[in-house]
C-alpha cells in the first residue's frame, strides 16, 4: 500500500470526506498502523471518532483493488444508522442482516461479490450462512473491523454469543488484518479478546486513549425507596441547567421502567419509552423522534443505546443500579457528545442490587441445569417440540416461571453447536453431544463470580468518597 497516490492521503480523505482539517489524538497513527498491515486494539471514549480507524483505511484502498473492509458490528440499528451516514458522504457502504427481505439480500449479495462496495457491515451471525460465506470468499477482505470489541470477550460486560467465533471467521476470510474497537475494556478484557481473536498479544498494538470525558459530571444521589427516587427524578428533569437538550433515563426492568411513566405522566412530563418489549418498527420510530428532537425524554433499557450518536444530550439518568462499571461507563458516554457540560446522575437503592444479583443468577447456568436441559432435548425431543420452550422451562426447575436460565443455556447450546439454531424449532433439533466446558462446574462458577465482581466494583464507585471519574481510571487502566 506504500504505492498509493498522494491524492489517497489519509489527511486529504479526512477533508473530502468528512470535512476536517486534522485527525484527533491517535487515529491517524491507528490508520497508518493497519494500513501497513499491523493489527491494533483501539479503546477510545465514545464519541471521540474509533470509526474513522477503519473508514480512512477504506477509502485509502483504490477502488479497482477490490479489497474490502468487512466491520463486525453488534446491532443492526448501529449499522443501519452508520451504513445512512457514510452513504450520504458518498461512501460506498452497505450491511447485510436480517432486517432485508429476500430479494433485497440476494441482490445485495450479487453487488458485494461483484466489488461494488468498500465497507460491508455485518453481525457474526451472518457466518452461519453458506451462502453469505460464498460471497464473501469472492471478495478480498484487507481489514477486519471488530466495532464493540468488549462483545468479543467472555467476560465483556455485552456477551454475544457468536462474538466468540471472531478468531474461526478470521481464519475463513485469510486472517487479514484487523482492528478492534471498543470504549471500555479492562487489562483482562483485552486479554481475552486477543486470546478470542487468535492473535498474539505482541502481534497487536493497543492504542489507548484514555477514558476522560471532561465535560461530564459524575453524581451519585442516594435514596431510600422508589417513591423518593421518583420525586428525585422529576426534580432532576425540571433542571432549568439541563433544559437545552435531551435527556436519556435508564432502567434495568421494563415494569419498573413503565411504572415511572405513568408517574411523570400524572405530573405532566412529557416523554416517550423505549424497550425491548415493544416492536421493531415502533423501536426505530422512536429512536427516529429522539434523534430529531421531537422527543427530548426517553425512558429506556439498556436495549436504547449504541448507535445514538446525539451531540445534545445534556443528562444521562441511571434511576436503577446497572451490572457493571462497563455498562454504566458506555451509558453516560452518550452524554455531552457537543463538549458541552452535561450531567450523569446515578439514584442510588441499595434494593437495585437484588436486581442485578438475578440477572447474574440467570446468566450463569451450572453445570446440572445444562445437563437437566440436554436430557430432556434427547430423552422427550417429542414432547419438546409439540409443548415449547415454556414446558421445558416448568420441567427443568420449579422455582419461578420467570426464571430466564434456559433462555442462556440455548443461546450457549447453539453458540457450541449442540443445537440447530436458537429460537423454536431450529433450537429442538440436537446436533452433538453436551461440551465438556458446559459440564465443568469449576470453569462456569469462575465467570459468575467475576460477574458478581463487577457488579461490587458498582457498590465501589457509590461509596467512592474521592475523584469518581479516577476511580473509573484506575478500572479500566490498572493492570487486572
Amino acid at each position: 500500500m506504500n504505492d498509493l497516490p498522494d491524492r489517497y492521503a489519509p489527511s486529504q480523505l479526512l477533508k473530502r470526506y468528512f470535512g476536517f482539517d486534522q485527525f484527533r489524538t491517535s487515529q491517524s497513527a491507528v490508520i497508518d498502523h493497519v494500513l501497513a498491515g499491523k493489527h491494533a486494539m483501539v479503546v477510545m471514549p465514545t464519541g471521540m471518532g474509533k470509526s474513522l480507524c477503519y473508514q480512512i483505511p477504506a477509502l485509502s484502498f483504490p477502488a479497482s483493488s477490490g479489497q474490502l473492509v468487512l466491520v463486525l458490528s453488534p446491532l443492526i440499528a448501529l449499522m443501519q444508522d452508520q451504513v445512512d451516514s457514510m452513504q450520504q458522504r458518498g461512501i460506498e457502504a452497505t450491511f447485510i442482516n436480517s432486517s432485508l427481505d429476500r430479494e433485497t439480500r440476494m441482490r445485495r449479495y450479487e453487488d458485494v461479490a461483484d466489488g461494488r462496495y468498500r465497507l460491508l457491515f455485518v453481525t457474526p451471525e451472518r457466518f452461519r450462512k453458506p451462502d453469505f460465506c460464498d460471497v464473501i470468499s469472492k471478495r478480498t477482505v484487507s481489514l477486519l473491523a471488530v466495532d464493540e470489541a468488549h462483545c468479543v470477550s467472555q467476560w465483556g460486560h455485552d456477551f454475544r454469543p457468536d462474538y466468540t467465533r471472531v478468531g474461526e471467521i478470521r481464519q475463513l476470510l485469510g486472517n487479514p488484518t484487523t482492528i478492534a474497537l471498543t470504549a471500555t475494556a479492562t487489562a483482562e478484557c483485552r486479554r481475552d479478546i486477543y486470546r478470542q481473536l487468535q492473535i498474539p498479544e505482541n502481534d497487536i498494538r493497543l492504542f489507548h486513549e484514555g477514558i476522560d470525558r471532561p465535560n461530564l459530571t459524575l453524581d451519585v444521589q442516594p435514596v431510600w425507596d422508589e417513591s423518593e427516587k421518583i420525586a428525585a427524578l422529576g426534580d432532576l428533569l425540571q433542571d432549568p441547567d439541563y433544559s437545552s437538550g435531551s435527556v436519556i433515563v435508564y432502567f434495568s426492568l421494563i415494569k419498573t421502567l413503565q411504572r415511572f411513566s405513568e408517574h411523570l405522566t400524572s405530573d405532566g412530563l412529557d416523554h416517550v419509552c423505549y424497550h425491548g418489549d415493544l416492536g421493531r418498527g415502533l423501536r426505530r420510530r422512536l429512536q427516529d423522534e429522539f434523534m430529531n428532537g421531537d422527543a427530548d425524554v426517553v425512558l429506556a433499557t439498556n436495549a436504547f443505546g449504541m448507535g445514538i450518536d446525539k451531540e445534545d444530550i445534556r443528562m444521562v439518568i441511571h434511576a436503577e443500579t446497572p451490572g457493571s462499571i462497563e455498562s454504566y461507563y458506555q451509558e453516560i458516554g452518550r452524554a455531552g457528545r457537543d463538549g458541552k457540560p452535561s450531567r450523569c446522575v446515578w439514584l442510588y437503592d441499595q434494593s437495585d442490587l437484588m436486581t442485578q444479583m438475578q440477572f447474574i443468577e440467570w446468566s450463569n447456568p451450572d453445570a446440572a441445569f445444562y445437563t437437566r436441559l440436554y436430557q430432556l432435548l434427547v430423552e422427550h425431543n417429542e414432547q419438546c417440540r409439540a409443548f415449547g420452550l415454556d414446558w421445558m422451562n416448568e420441567q427443568i426447575q420449579r422455582r419461578s416461571r420467570h426464571d430466564h436460565r434456559m433462555t442462556t443455556a440455548i443461546s450457549i447450546l447453539d453458540r457450541h453447536g449442540v443445537i440447530g439454531g436458537p429460537r423454536p424449532p431450529e433450537c429442538f433439533e440436537v446436533l452433538e453431544s453436551l461440551p465438556v466446558m458446559l459440564q465443568d462446574d469449576e470453569r462456569l462458577s469462575e465467570k459468575k463470580r467475576r460477574d458478581q465482581q463487577r457488579l461490587y466494583a458498582m457498590v465501589q464507585l457509590a461509596a467512592e468518597e474521592g475523584d469518581r471519574k479516577e476511580f473509573l481510571n484506575r478500572y479500566f487502566l490498572e493492570e487486572g
